[in-house]
């Protein structure tokens, strides 16, 4: 695991070095009983903008991933000890991840200028479009975009695409410096011309997911963890959340999966399909860990209910194979997919009855798009893969 640096990062702004597998997770929140998802609202946490000023009173909502795309955003790795001893491979993994995303629309990645040359030669070689990639001399200390980047949000009626910059610890300050992580979103702003709101509420975006109606979910293992906003209550969290992406009901799980260092991220256990369905991953094995972490947050699921009063429709996606590096287990999961426009990009483990069987399922979930299996062996070594690494920018403009 990477070895962290000891500069201490100030309270909002600062930058982020990602997962290392080295450093040792803080020891797992217990799970709290299970939330309704309405919330009563709360005091304005501290700094975050007055009512009239938020995107949500503005008349901003973050769309669901499966809404039309402008763009994905990612950061090229170059952190060698979120790899620790086998990075070699990453970078070359990575182009190949950049090549099965450029088919479907434009990537845009964040790099210190000085790799954007081999970067480039390396997405050339894994035969990209290279007309759909545009680099940008964004310096980061990592590669996890999906947590350090923005959070974008649309106007409901005009259409407008605005960025929301929330703060950002490395996940509870384990893998400091993370001050050029920070820089992403005001650099996004710059080279795109969005406006930006910022919040000073530390939210990583892997720890939510939406419906693009006003639902998310999340887990309290990770917002409610002390080591990111112990200033705020529950109440005061879910009160940003709605004021800053537009949402109404929240829905809580519990904890996350064996290796995750991001304390319970929710794309790594279950995601949205549709606005009424959740695909959940779960784990048969009685003898495995995640059987009963994943089996306790499936009876959660099942006891949530859309605005409308109705069950969620529940789809179950089988787990890889434990397997890990150097004795340490990574969080492989087929739910850190990515939906693209037209495809759905699915991380795969060199476990070819696994494999095609989480593709079948997550094809049975999205029929109208080519659902892709995309090889992350050595992407999970970092502790995440397809989802982690990349953030959507959604179209601009009303849909028909």
């Amino acid at each position: 695991m990477a070895k962290a640096a000891t500069a201490k990062p100030a309270a909002k702004k600062t930058a982020t070095a990602k997962k290392s597998p080295a450093a040792a997770a803080p020891a797992k929140k217990k799970a709290a009983a299970p939330a309704s998802p309405k919330a009563k609202p709360a005091a304005k946490a501290a700094g975050a903008a007055t009512a009239k000023q938020t995107p949500a009173a503005l008349g901003f909502r973050m769309p669901a991933e499966w809404e039309p795309q402008e763009a994905v955003w990612l950061s090229w790795p170059h952190n060698y000890a979120s790899w620790p001893g086998k990075f070699r491979p990453v970078p070359y993994q990575f182009a190949n991840v950049v090549a099965a995303m450029a088919r479907f629309q434009p990537v845009r990645i964040n790099a210190a200028k000085k790799l954007h040359a081999r970067a480039r030669r390396l997405c050339e070689r894994a035969d990209a479009n290279l007309a759909n990639i545009t680099f940008y001399d964004h310096p980061t200390n990592d590669a996890w975009c999906r947590d350090h980047g923005p959070i974008f949000v649309k106007h409901t009626k005009t259409g407008e695409v605005a960025l929301t910059d929330w703060a950002y610890n490395a996940w509870g300050d384990k893998y400091p410096p993370y001050d050029l992580d920070n820089e992403i979103p005001p650099s996004i702003e710059k080279v795109t011309g969005l406006r930006r709101f910022v919040n000073d509420m530390v939210l990583e975006g892997g720890s939510i997911d939406v419906n693009g109606e006003g639902a998310l979910l999340t887990s309290e293992q990770c917002l409610l963890n002390p080591n990111r906003n112990p200033h705020l209550t529950k109440e005061q969290i879910e009160q940003n959340l709605r004021d800053y992406l537009g949402v109404t009901d929240i829905y809580w799980v519990g904890d996350g999966i064996l290796g995750d260092d991001t304390d319970g991220h929710i794309d790594d256990m279950t995601r949205f399909f549709k606005p009424d369905g959740f695909i959940t991953c779960v784990e048969p094995n009685r003898a495995d860990k995640n059987h009963d972490i994943l089996a306790e947050n499936l009876a959660r699921l099942k006891k949530f209910r859309t605005p409308a009063g109705k069950k969620f429709d529940i789809v179950e996606l089988p787990m890889p194979r434990p397997f890990g590096f150097k004795r340490q287990r990574v969080p492989a999961s087929y739910a850190n997919f990515l939906i693209v426009n037209g495809g759905v990009l699915v991380p795969t483990f060199r476990q070819p009855g696994p494999d095609a069987r989480a593709l079948e399922v997550i094809r049975g979930c999205f029929p109208d798009r080519e659902v892709v299996g995309v090889d992350c062996y050595h992407l999970i070594w970092g502790l995440g893969t397809l989802h982690c690494i990349s953030q959507q920018q959604p179209a601009a403009g009303v849909s028909s």
